[in-house]
């Protein structure tokens, strides 16, 4: 079945994953992951758009089994694993969210959904649930998405005199067929929580300019640096979170209930804490997968 992303799948990179801002937003959620997932670990990633998580996790010698809804993301994700040399450590399959039942329970180490997969789910405790199916107890999975308040897409919108698109993740929303909608993290904690433990939620884009805002970056390179740096010294200080173009929250899979049959004996490989196909996928900026 064609996929609403198969159409800006050619051109996503382009237009997000190899601009500044993308890239910028992209090594925040990395800096998040690779503190966990370790070498040899396996690692289930959905919406894998058109790889660049599962080609970084790869090249840090973990295996990953990238999934995705858009037959056309996956096309150019195989492509540059190929070109990458990492076959043999990513499996690419076309996989949606609604389908997870469909893999092997207690079969993970950890899980990633960067950029706006979450926000084209109608059912957030189904998801949860088959999610945590998948998952050893203890494993850490990594959750980016939209939420509702975005401070820098209403100064910005507002200023350019469009105040529907300053306003417009209050509600859901039809991005070529399919319904968007706009959690906000304590929406994910709520539906997440019977079978995960929250750890911490922090801002993607909050003094970082949004994908949108690109011009920004060229125009000011040094000063967008400097915010990057700066919203990742403070990035999970409130609100900052709520407040930008794109949270990342980190849960721990909660322990199996004794008796269960989600409970194999293999504890995950988790790393000790040390001392990023809507351009990224954005019902907003075809990055974030969902372009306006």
């Amino acid at each position: 079945m064609k996929s609403a992303f198969d159409e800006i799948a050619a051109a996503y990179d382009a237009r997000f994953t190899s601009s500044k801002i993308g890239t910028l937003m992209r090594e925040a959620v990395w800096r998040h992951t690779d503190r966990r997932f370790q070498p040899g670990s396996r690692i289930l990633e959905l919406n894998c758009g058109t790889g660049e998580d599962a080609i970084h996790l790869a090249q840090l010698g973990i295996r990953v089994l990238a999934t995705d809804v858009s037959a056309e993301m996956l096309k150019v994700a195989s492509a540059k694993i190929a070109r990458a040399q990492l076959s043999h450590l990513v499996e690419v399959r076309p996989l949606a969210w609604e389908q997870l039942d469909s893999l092997p329970e207690s079969d993970f180490d950890g899980a990633l959904s960067n950029f706006g997969g979450l926000n084209c789910l109608q059912d957030l405790p189904s998801a949860a649930t088959a999610l945590a199916k998948r998952l050893r107890p203890g494993a850490p999975a990594f959750l980016c998405a939209m939420g509702p308040w975005c401070a820098w897409e209403w100064a910005w919108y507002l200023l350019h005199g469009q105040p529907s698109k300053a306003f417009r993740r209050l509600k859901s929303a039809e991005w070529r067929g399919i319904e968007v909608r706009y959690p906000s993290i304590g929406a994910v904690k709520r539906a997440f929580a019977p079978q995960f433990r929250f750890k911490r939620a922090g801002a993607i884009g909050a003094l970082l300019p949004p994908p949108y805002a690109g011009q920004l970056a060229e125009k000011w390179p040094v000063l967008v640096e400097i915010l990057a740096r700066w919203e990742r010294r403070i990035e999970s200080l409130p609100p900052l979170p709520q407040l930008a173009d794109h949270y990342i929250i980190e849960w721990d899979k909660a322990p199996a209930l004794s008796g269960s049959t989600n409970s194999p004996s293999a504890a995950p490989a988790t790393a000790p804490t040390s001392a990023p196909h809507p351009t990224p996928r954005d019902s907003h900026n075809s990055a974030s997968r969902t372009a306006s």
